[in-house]
Parts: C-alpha cells; structure tokens; sequence
C-alpha cells in the first residue's frame, strides 16, 4: 500500500506521490560533459527498466551538457548539484526536469532564492537531500550523535527554508549508510511531512554487500507504504541498481511489469551447469514484456514438481534437460538447446 498523503509532485512526464506507482530512479557514471557516452549509458539504462536518471553536474560545461542530453534521452533527467548554486539555475535553463540541491550547501538565501525563483518559473522540483554524513554540528551535539531524528530535523529545516520562500514543489531524501537508522529517519519523515520521498541506502557497498543492505533497508521502508521513488546504490554498474530495484519492488509485490526469475540451489545431484544456465536465463529475459515467472531447476528428478507454480521452466539433467510448461513436461532436450527453446517458448508466448 502506498503512503498516499504526500502531494503529487511531476517530473517530465512521470507523476510521483498521491500513490503512484514507486519509480526506479540511478545515477551516471559517466562525465556528464562527454554527451555521447552520457546518453549510452542512460539509453542502457532506460533500456533495463530505469524510470528517471540523476547526472552529476560539478561544472558550467556539464550543466550546458544537459541541453543535448535531455534531447535525446526519453525518461527524466535530474541534475545533481551542490555548492554552486549558478549551476542549479544554468541546469533548469538546459532542460533539467528536477534538480537535487542540499540548501545547506548552497549559499546564502538570496542564492537559494535565486535557484527557487529559476524553478519556480518553469515548474521544475526540487529534491532537497541530506545525508547522515553531513549533519549540522549542532544537531549532532542535541542529539548526542548522529540520529534518525537529527537527521529529519536537518531534512525539515531544509525544506521549510524553500517552503517559507512560497515554493512547494519539493521531493525529500534522507541517506544514510545505517540501514535501521536510515529505515527510522524515513519513519519519522512520514509522520511530519506531506512531501514525495526519495529512498535509499547510500554508501551501501559492493554488489554483494550493497544489494543485501539496500534490500533490507528498502524491504522495511517500502513494506509501511513509504517511498516514492527509490535507487539501490551500489559501487559498480549501474545496470545492476536497476536490476536489482526491480527485483526488490517485484518481491515487495510495488511492482508485476517484466519476468521473475526462480531458481533452486546447487546440490549434489546438479549435473548441468546451473549457475551459468540461472545467469544466462536473466540476461536473456531482460528485453522480454511479460509478466510470468521462469523457473531454471538443476535437477530432472525434482524439477518439474518444483517448477509447477511457474509459468514456464527448464530443468537440466545429464547432457540433457526438461522444458516445462504449467507444471508439465513439453519437450526432452540436449543441454545447449535448452536456452534456444526457452526463448522462443518466451517470445510467442501469447500467440
């Protein structure tokens, strides 16, 4: 159930908050300023199911970058900038659809109000972030260390600087590396605000470490209906953030677009490579719209019975293996043939 007291904030063409539908938000890797490895990489992006992309914006050429990067890209594009407050306003004159500032980074008022005035003249949000590595000195001290409620107090502080200027039109975050303090700082925020809110682990690892920490983190936010768009930050690929976001929001039951993968563990009786058949499988379905579940067993002796609420599945043996179908064995198969049928089962599957 989605948190459905936070107003409706829009970005591009995709509506957040009022209970829409969760968005999967990443961030580039790439230098903004090089426009053609940028759009690659959104393009891929957008390609394994990203909703809305945040590109860093350290300079003047990369908040110019956004013009041409914004032409030919089709999901949101979000500009990420602190300090300067000149790059926040010269991102929304390029076509930035929302832009990701820290108030308390930013300047002086009137730098603030510059940057609110430049939003508000186009109608482009804000999201105002604070993470739990920056927190106020004195907030630090009042709440004898950095805490959950430290941390939304800064958050509040943040935004009620914006709201006092007549601006509303705010998304807020609040990242932290501790997963039950970040899970409480996001708790509390939705007891005392009405804003969208942005969630995720920051700083959350490697693949390993950082998908365990950001599933935890996102199962318990996101199963109390808070969270309106969410990133799985992770050290590595992009693509893996979003894959990983999609899998978290398929297991949440947020979200039912695209194909669940299940497969069983290796044991001793696994007499096919199953691990390298389970990775292939994934990759293969990535480009593939249904909604169905795809079971990849390593056994023919349990297979077929533990495949029977999947739609669809494959199930190795020695040299050979199974295709099964609603439960039911539909064809024998040498082992490399396997994947071939799979897919061509996959892309007529409604014919």
């Amino acid at each position: 159930m989605y948190r459905d007291n936070t107003h409706e904030v829009r970005i591009g063409d995709r509506v957040i908050g009022a209970g829409n539908p969760v968005l999967i938000q990443s961030m580039t890797n790439t230098k903004t300023q090089d426009v053609e490895a940028t759009v690659a990489q959104i393009r891929a992006l957008t390609a394994q199911g990203c909703d809305i992309i945040r590109c860093a914006v350290p300079d003047m050429e990369a908040a110019k970058a956004l013009r041409e990067i914004r032409r030919q890209i089709s999901i949101p594009l979000v500009a990420d900038i602190h300090f300067d407050y000149r790059l926040a306003i010269a991102s929304i004159e390029n076509g930035a659809d929302k832009i990701r500032i820290n108030p308390g980074n930013i300047g002086s008022e009137d730098k603030i109000r510059a940057v609110v005035d430049a939003a508000r003249e186009r109608n482009i949000p804000i999201r105002v972030g604070v993470n739990s590595g920056s927190l106020e000195k004195d907030l630090v001290e009042k709440y004898h260390g950095v805490t959950a409620e430290g941390l939304v107090e800064s958050a509040l502080m943040k935004t009620s600087v914006i709201e006092d200027m007549g601006y509303g039109n705010l998304v807020l975050s609040i990242k932290s590396s501790d997963v039950l303090m970040c899970a409480r700082a996001y708790e509390l925020a939705a007891q005392k605000c009405d804003h969208p809110l942005h969630v995720g682990i920051t700083e959350a690892g490697t693949l390993l470490a950082g998908n365990i920490k950001s599933a935890i983190g996102l199962g318990l936010i996101l199963s109390k209906g808070i969270g309106d768009t969410i990133r799985v930050s992770l050290t590595g690929d992009p693509l893996e953030e979003v894959r990983s976001a999609k899998i978290i929001l398929r297991t949440l039951g947020l979200r039912t677009k695209g194909i669940e993968i299940v497969s069983c563990p290796t044991c001793g009786r696994t007499q096919i490579d199953l691990i390298s058949l389970a990775n292939e499988v994934e990759k293969m379905t990535a480009d593939i719209p249904l909604n169905i579940k795809v079971a990849v067993m390593g056994c023919v002796v349990n297979g077929p019975g533990e495949a029977k609420e999947a739609d669809i599945g494959i199930a190795g043996g020695k040299g050979q293996g199974l295709l099964i179908k609603k439960g039911e064995v539909i064809r024998t198969l040498p082992e490399d043939e396997l994947l071939p049928a799979l897919r061509e089962e996959l892309l007529h599957w409604n014919e």
